[in-house]
């Protein structure tokens, strides 16, 4: 049971920087916007993260700085594809070979040093006194309770209040949303930095709560998988958790099945052959592919007064 328990405990840790970055890219992606650069604000994030903490001794500081470091970095994508109506596609690959390219510029000296100090965990009294449920969801540092937050906040923000059905109509129908008086520009442009903050806050937690230490190539990929997790999501943050969590306990097989005998390198293509097979199962059924619908306009160049 204890080993049990203790997979559980380090899936949601896994799963908290995917899940960030999931709820991240679902606000931009309703805008209307496709972001293929998350892999590089978490990069940046985590390198931002990181110097900070190392510098400044504090974590929290680390974070913050890491998610405002994360918003100004999506903001070069906001501005390509909103204002100069670039291909979103190129744009966010390109945002994802500078993101790489900064990280392990600014990175480098830092390779090898561990933090003095990390975002330490913080049970939640009382709670964490729960039987395995107190382990596995109230024993984690502020970043995992910070993400449960923040889902079930966007959750409600999307689904409830006038600003998400706005967010979503944008996404749908940005003309509709136009005539409203609303400034469609503006909301795609908040939607695009607030996925980066999200990403930046991702990058953070990977270097000062998951590690102590600094590697180029920190986030193996996470970010590609987050582009995955939000289809499997279908945009909703909801789903979003089950997601994020799932994938987090594919990336711990990682290391429970290596004393196996197992070869890493199938290991590593673990949560890639997730990716797939659950992007297979979708678009093989016909319930899959209609409930598998992007926003209508995802991905399209707007052009503001257009008919």
């Amino acid at each position: 049971m204890d080993i049990v328990v203790n997979i559980l405990v380090r899936t949601v840790v896994a799963g908290t920087p995917l899940l960030l970055a999931t709820l991240g890219e679902i606000v931009t992606e309703r805008s209307g916007i496709l972001n293929l650069g998350v892999e590089g604000m978490m990069s940046v994030g985590a390198v931002t993260g990181f110097i900070v903490t190392f510098t400044s001794g504090s974590p929290w500081l680390g974070m913050l700085v890491a998610t405002l470091v994360g918003a100004a970095f999506s903001s070069i994508h906001a501005f390509v594809t909103i204002t100069l109506r670039a291909n979103q596609v190129v744009s966010g690959l390109a945002l994802t070979m500078l993101g790489l390219g900064i990280s392990g510029l600014w990175g480098k000296p830092y390779i090898g040093r561990p933090l003095p100090v990390k975002m330490e965990a913080a049970p939640i009294p009382l709670l964490s006194e729960i039987p395995v449920l107190g382990r596995v969801f109230f024993s984690h540092d502020p970043y995992v309770y910070l993400s449960i937050v923040l889902g079930v906040t966007m959750w409600f923000a999307l689904r409830y209040t006038r600003a998400g059905i706005t967010l979503r109509s944008t996404g749908e129908n940005p003309r509709a949303v136009e005539s409203q008086g609303a400034n469609v520009g503006l909301i795609k442009y908040v939607s695009v930095m607030i996925g980066g903050a999200f990403a930046g806050m991702a990058g953070a937690h990977l270097s000062t709560a998951y590690s102590r230490s600094w590697i180029e190539g920190m986030t193996s990929g996470r970010g590609w998988i987050v582009i995955a997790l939000t289809i499997f999501a279908l945009w909703e943050p909801s789903r979003a958790f089950l997601g994020a969590y799932v994938f987090g306990g594919v990336f711990v097989l990682q290391f429970v099945l290596q004393p196996l005998g197992i070869s890493p390198n199938i290991l590593a293509m673990l949560p890639y052959l997730m990716t797939v097979a659950i992007l297979l199962v979708y678009g093989l059924t016909k319930q899959g592919k209609r409930r598998m619908a992007a926003p209508q306009t995802l991905g399209e160049a707007y052009i503001r007064g257009s008919r």
